[in-house]
């Protein structure tokens, strides 16, 4: 990368008029209002952008944001990358409303590197300038600028200016760039068509880097596209990442409607999510609570919607001046994960009420028990390494996760996963093409879940030979995809008191015993079956002559009977006695010793059956080995070659 490109981004803050725009203008001979309408009436609409040149020739980003409160989402929309602001504050105005709104986001937003710049300087005397020193320091109390330096300037005579340039740089001195976290993401602030160029988006990268010919994700939708050039600085390069402010030229973009809000990210991150559970502080500005289920406007990166607030505190409010545990579950799909950070505003958009950090990305619809969902959270906003791991993975409707999709919910480089999850707590399993861990927490859980699941189903049915696996997979807590089930269902088996017959589960101690009026209409079934012979009664006739209504306990007695070796299972609902059907084995097989084959019409006649038993013995036979169809005969199966 060319050496006149840094890894951070200056931006401006502060009330409309206070002279944020000028400042920029002073400090790098550059226009960033860019807008006929904001050339027209004199005050910043949209974010601008520009860069300033530090002592060494590497340049910062900047990204001038609005003041007026009518454009407070456009400037949330350039907030949220800001490494270094320049906080204006008028000498004559002094702190104004939009002052305290924009500390308020930025405080939320986890800036904490700041210069308060008193601009307008040449308007006011040395008293008055003490005023709003002093309003300055009362206004950053409390919040993540308190202590940062003032620096008093005039863009007209130029005054201050060289004292604030050396004070950026002192800010700039050794600044390492906010700690690459998982992969490439680029919120756009813009997006727009060049004449023999196409698609162009811009915006303040985030995570990993991203290089000309990467396949990038466009989110929310998951359309996939193609890097053709890099830009940073209206300069060429091969890669840019985190902490630049970037421009984009996309192939395979001409057809999605990009714009301000939507994502570019990394092929690897295929979701967005519309619930999520996170960290979140009520500022005093709120001036009141928030209530429980109360809808607000949600601003993250560049994008915006409405969302509802669950409060999972028990109380079931935040006071202002306080934080706590929410989920919000937002109307539109946004791309949020962990260690992100938000604002939320009234949902009139007049009022900042909160903000704060991601925790979760995949917040659960369900969340009982509760006090162990809160649980988690609260290892999630006070721990990291493992312990966090352990809660986000126990916070999953999924029963296992691979590795690369925790990273991306962790926000946090592959290996960096993959080395926490050696710890003892982790297990793995196979989900399919990959590995997935889950936690000894969440095994124990479907173990103990899995045994009573099949101990309740032996009580309801206890002449049934056992649970379905899939009826056990889909009745689990957790969600496990059927191509992971079977590692599921092996370790179940060596670690619990359960048995697997085909597709069946029972616990070990299971048996089936027909006994009491099960006893006795097993006894009436078989006989009936043996009277018959060759050509025995349906489910229904078999109902109707026990005096019956419900097929279904009919048929679960002929299971009974069949698991004890009274009947045989010819076909579906079709049951023999076992004595019939080793006489008609014995009748096939002295017919085949003379013979080369026999006929379906030949195997009737010896039977003295009917067409459709005769057919159904014989498909039988040739499924469990005896016979051979060839042609339209059968031949003993030794006889086949």
């Amino acid at each position: 990368m060319p050496s006149n490109v840094t890894h951070a981004i200056i931006g401006t803050a502060g009330h409309i008029d206070h002279g944020k725009t000028a400042l920029i203008k002073a400090l790098t001979g550059q226009e960033t209002d860019r807008l006929k309408e904001e050339k027209e009436r004199g005050i910043s609409i949209d974010l601008g952008f520009a860069y300033f040149t530090l002592p060494d020739g590497t340049r910062a980003g900047i990204i001038d944001v609005p003041g007026h409160e009518r454009f407070i989402r456009n400037m949330l929309a350039g907030a949220h990358g800001i490494d270094l602001v320049l906080f204006t504050i008028a000498a004559d105005d002094g702190v104004m409303p939009q002052s305290e709104e924009h500390l308020d986001i930025l405080h939320l937003l986890g800036t904490h590197r700041g210069i308060f710049v008193i601009t307008k300087a040449d308007l006011v005397d040395a008293a008055r300038m003490a005023e709003v020193r002093d309003e300055i320091e009362l206004l950053a109390d409390g919040t993540s600028l308190a202590g940062a330096p003032i620096v008093e300037v005039s863009s007209i005579t130029g005054a201050g200016l060289g004292t604030l340039r050396a004070e950026i740089v002192r800010a700039l001195d050794g600044f390492e760039a906010r700690r690459a976290a998982g992969v490439f993401r680029l919120p756009l602030d813009r997006a727009f068509t060049i004449k023999g160029h196409g698609i162009v988006v811009t915006g303040t990268a985030m995570g990993a880097e991203v290089r000309v010919g990467q396949r990038l994700r466009a989110l929310p939708g998951g359309d996939e596209l193609r890097v053709r050039s890099i830009q940073v600085h209206s300069e060429s390069v091969e890669h840019a990442g985190l902490c630049q402010r970037v421009a984009l030229n996309l192939t395979g973009a001409e057809k999605l409607e990009l714009a301000r809000g939507n994502v570019l990210a990394d092929e690897r991150l295929d979701f967005a999510t519309t619930r999520f559970d996170a960290r979140l502080e009520i500022r005093p500005a709120a001036k009141r609570a928030l209530r429980n289920n109360q809808r607000v406007r949600l601003f993250i990166a560049t994008a915006e919607t409405i969302a509802r607030a669950i409060v999972l505190d028990e109380n079931g409010t935040i006071e202002p001046k306080s934080a706590g545990l929410v989920q919000l579950v937002a109307d539109d799909p946004v791309v949020a994960l962990g260690g992100d950070r938000f604002v939320i505003r009234d949902e009139t958009n007049s009022r900042t009420l909160g903000g704060g950090t991601v925790l979760n990305p995949l917040g659960r619809h369900s969340r009982k028990p509760l006090d162990a969902y809160r649980a988690n959270l609260a290892i999630l906003r006070d721990s990291s390494g493992a312990d966090a791991l352990e809660a986000l993975l126990n916070l999953q409707d999924v029963f296992a996760v691979s590795a690369a999709r925790l990273a991306l919910l962790m926000n946090q480089p592959l290996a960096e996963t993959a080395q926490k999850l050696k710890d003892r707590r982790f297990i793995k399993f196979s989900i399919g093409d990959e590995e997935g861990f889950t936690t000894r927490v969440k095994w124990e859980e479907l173990k103990r879940f899995a045994v009573e699941a099949i101990a309740a189903h032996h009580r309801a049915e206890p002449l049934a030979p056992g649970l379905e696996m899939e009826a056990l997979r889909t009745r689990s807590p957790q969600e496990i995809p059927a191509r992971a089930f079977r590692a599921v269902v092996d370790r179940l088996l060596s670690e619990c008191e359960i048995v697997r017959e085909e597709s069946v589960l029972r616990l070990r101690s299971h048996r089936v015993q027909l006994g009491g009026d099960a006893g006795k209409l097993g006894g009436d079934i078989e006989a009936a079956l043996q009277k018959a012979e060759f050509q025995p009664p349906d489910l229904k006739q078999l109902a109707d002559a026990m005096g019956l209504k419900d097929l279904a306990r009919v048929r679960t007695v002929l299971g009974a009977l069949e698991r004890e070796g009274r009947v045989a299972r010819i076909a579906t609902d079709l049951y023999f006695s076992c004595a019939a059907l080793k006489l008609a084995r014995e009748r096939l097989e002295a017919h085949l010793a003379s013979r080369p084959e026999i006929t379906a019409a030949e195997f009737r006649d010896l039977l003295g059956a009917s067409r459709k038993f005769s057919i159904a013995l014989l498909d039988y036979f040739d499924h469990s080995g005896v016979t051979m169809r060839v042609g339209d005969a059968r031949r003993l199966r030794a006889r086949a070659n």
